[in-house]
C-alpha cells in the first residue's frame, strides 16, 4: 500500500525521484512519487532474501517463544519471520517492539500490537521508551539480518537483559545492470535520491560507473537520519537533506521541500 496520499499541491513534475530501496519494498513509494507527477528511477541498493540456514532460524524463533519481548528491526524482519513461522504462529508471539513506525505498521497488518518509538524512529528512540528503561533479568530476541548497526543488543545487555539476535533475512549487494545506469543517466534533472541505509549508499557507490557516480554525488540526497546525513557528507555528497524518518511518506515530503527550494 502507498505510504502517502499526494495531492496536486505536491506536484513534482519535471523532477526525478531515485528510489534506492530493495525492489520488493519499493512499489508503494514508487506509486506515491508517480502520483506527485515525478519521474521515478528504481536503483535498488540492496537485495533482500531469506537466510541460507532456514531450519536453524526457524528453530531459534521457536525456542525464543519464551522471551519477554521480540524486537523487530524492520518491516522485512516482520515479513520473513512470518514466512518462517507461518501465519498460525502469530497469537502466541511474545510482546513485540518495533524499531520505527514502519515496522509497527507491518506488525499491525498482521494484527500484532507493538510498541514503537514516540520520538526518533530508530534504535535510540526505542531504547528511550519506558518499556526498555528497566530490563534487568528480562529476555529479548532481536529479529533482524546479519551485519548492520548493532546498538540494541549491547545496550540492553548493559542494562542487565539477556539478548539473542535471530537473523531471518539477509542483505546482499545489488546486481545492477547497464539498464539501471542508463535510466539514471537519462532521467530528467534535478535528481532527488531517497536513501534510508548506509549499506545501500555504500553499495551503490561501489557499483555506479565513476563519471555517473560523480554526477550523482552533486545532486540532492534525502536521508532518513542525522547519522546517515553525516556519513553521506563524508562520502562526497554535497547536497544532503534529512527527512523526519525512514517512512516513505516522510522521505517523499522531504524531497518535495527540496524541490520547492530548487524552484525558487
Amino acid at each position: 500500500m502507498p505510504e502517502s496520499n499526494p495531492s496536486h499541491s505536491t506536484s513534482m513534475a519535471g523532477a526525478s525521484i531515485i528510489i534506492t530501496r530493495p525492489k520488493a519494498n519499493a512499489a508503494g513509494l514508487a506509486r506515491a512519487a508517480r502520483a506527485c507527477a515525478a519521474e521515478v528511477v528504481l536503483l535498488p541498493g540492496v537485495v533482500i532474501s531469506e537466510v541460507d540456514a532456514v531450519d536453524a532460524a526457524r528453530s531459534a524463533l521457536k525456542a525464543a517463544h519464551s522471551a519477554d519481548h521480540w524486537i523487530f528491526t524492520s518491516p522485512n524482519a516482520v515479513r520473513f519471520c512470518r514466512r518462517l513461522l507461518g501465519a498460525g504462529s502469530t497469537p502466541d508471539w511474545p510482546q513485540a517492539l518495533a524499531v520505527g513506525e514502519g515496522t509497527r505498521r507491518a506488525l499491525a497488518r498482521h494484527t500484532i500490537a507493538a510498541i514503537a518509538p514516540r520520538g526518533a524512529q530508530n534504535s535510540e528512540g526505542l531504547l528511550a521508551e519506558p518499556v526498555l528503561a528497566r530490563v534487568k533479568g528480562k529476555t529479548f530476541a532481536i529479529i533482524d539480518a546479519p551485519g548492520g548497526r548493532d546498538l540494541l543488543a549491547p545496550t540492553l545487555r548493559e542494562r542487565g537483559a539477556q539478548v539473542e539476535r535471530i537473523a531471518v533475512y539477509q542483505r546482499k549487494p545489488p546486481a545492477l545492470q547497464h539498464s539501471h545506469f542508463l535510466a539514471l543517466q537519462q532521467a530528467p534533472r534535478p535528481w532527488i535520491s531517497l536513501v534510508s541505509s548506509s549499506l545501500i549508499l555504500n553499495n551503490l557507490l561501489a557499483v555506479i560507473p565513476q563519471e555517473l557516480r560523480l554526477r550523482w554525488q552533486q545532486e540532492a540526497l534525502v536521508v532518513s537520519s542525522a547519522r546517515l546525513a553525516e556519513q553521506a557528507h563524508e562520502l562526497g555528497f554535497s547536497d544532503v537533506h534529512e527527512a523526519r524518518s525512514a517512512l516513505g511518506s516522510d522521505l517523499l515530503e522531504a524531497a518535495r521541500l527540496v524541490l520547492s527550494r530548487h524552484r525558487i
